[in-house]
């Protein structure tokens, strides 16, 4: 039979406590079969599977790591293991595996056990929990544009998928959270492409209304307008409808319109950070040009694709020229986009908020809907109501360490 033991050291966290461990083990030629490590709040946990060699005895090892141990005022306990246990182990890692991602202002932990709960009934086992965002000072307000996030690794697969997400979806709205559930594949960590929908996703207003106020029609566009983000009402019917109504409103404004739309929180983080990255960028949208290249000129995006307004001797015409960029217009420049920059659908990223935003959500790798209505939110793969569009890096792996939030 082969000797497997679980080692277990804890205490405070100081340099050179896995060299000094692993050193002894390196003595006795030791087999590393598994190894992690934390550390929390200056306090480490430094767990190491080994398997001792036949021409080797566990009783020396164990007394040279007593002694290590207790000279570097640390704790460590051993745990045999059987050689069946472990083989069923090693079964165990084909199993799929699957991220789960808690977004908060705050985490607390009635958060952390309603996750843990779902995850637990549905047959998923946590191998790793991660926390991504910065530490949070006592001080801060969880009303302010604080951003925290943990990361659960899982194995196991759920009997129903689609109640597990339902499930998930539930909770984050009770739980004013935001809860991703993905696949984690070579995919996830291997995305190229980002595009975004621009109203009410990277600016937090509908250029439309915004012009058909400055046309005096503001309430009949927000009508129409509303309805078709509620997906009651075609889109590219809706949008002959309400440009319509701009017809003869002086051109001059669209500068004034633009300098004051408000961007969304995070929009400018996360593109600068998604460049710094190598990602491309584009803007997808059911908006207009003059509009969306402001966008471009302001965050450098590397692709725009909207609606052109169709202006006249100076005024707006009520008509649009070329295709209108639609939902399945924009599912259709998604995949146009991945065949140029060479990649597969499954390395995009789309982010949107809309009805109009479902076609291009759907087939992406990874399709967000932010700060949805409740008929997108309950569609997309993913949701975020919670944080800023630059929580979506947390959604990609990143910590805020590594992507200098």
């Amino acid at each position: 039979m082969k000797e497997i033991i679980l080692l277990t050291i804890s205490g405070e966290d100081k340099p050179g406590v896995t060299s000094s461990i692993t050193q002894i083990l390196a003595g006795f030629q030791v087999n590393v079969l598994d190894i992690g490590q934390a550390v929390i709040h200056n306090t480490l946990s430094l767990g190491i599977l080994i398997e001792v060699p036949k021409s080797a005895e566990s009783s020396p090892i164990l007394r040279d790591l007593l002694f290590k141990a207790h000279a570097m005022d640390m704790k460590v306990r051993f745990q045999p293991i059987d050689e069946a246990d472990y083989e069923e182990w090693v079964l165990a890692q084909g199993k799929s595996r699957h991220i789960i991602t808690l977004l908060a202002r705050k985490v607390t932990a009635d958060h952390i056990a309603v996750v843990t709960d779902i995850a637990a009934r549905h047959g998923l086992n946590i191998d790793k929990i991660t926390r991504l965002s910065g530490r949070l000072s006592l001080d801060d307000d969880a009303s302010t544009r604080n951003k925290a996030c943990v990361e659960f690794s899982v194995r196991g697969a759920s009997g129903d998928m689609s109640q597990l997400r339902g499930e998930f979806l539930h909770a984050a709205s009770e739980l004013d959270v935001d809860i991703a559930f993905q696949e984690d594949n070579i995919y996830r960590r291997n995305r190229r492409l980002v595009v975004f929908d621009m109203d009410s996703t990277l600016i937090e207003a509908e250029v439309i209304d915004e012009l058909a106020k400055e046309a005096g029609v503001g309430e009949q566009v927000s009508e129409i307008t509303e309805a078709a983000m509620r997906g009651e009402i075609d889109f590219n019917e809706s949008f002959r409808r309400r440009v319509g109504l701009l017809k003869g409103l002086d051109a001059s404004v669209l500068e004034s319109v633009a300098a004051r739309l408000p961007m969304t929180e995070g929009a400018e983080s996360l593109v600068s950070h998604l460049k710094a990255l190598g990602y491309k960028t584009a803007i997808l949208s059911g908006g207009f040009t003059y509009f969306a290249e402001h966008l471009q000129a302001k965050l450098g995006f590397d692709y725009v694709y909207a609606n052109q307004l169709d202006i006249v001797d100076g005024v707006v015409t009520g008509e649009v020229t070329g295709e209108i960029v639609n939902g399945e217009r924009k599912a259709a420049l998604l995949r146009e986009l991945a065949i140029k920059e060479g990649i597969s659908l499954e390395q995009t990223i789309a982010v949107g908020d809309g009805a109009n935003d479902l076609p291009m959500l759907s087939i992406a790798g990874l399709g967000i809907a932010f700060r949805a209505k409740p008929l997108v939110r309950q569609s997309a793969k993913q949701a975020i109501s919670t944080l800023g569009l630059d929580g979506i890096l947390y959604l990609i792996g990143f910590r805020d360490r590594d992507a200098a939030l």
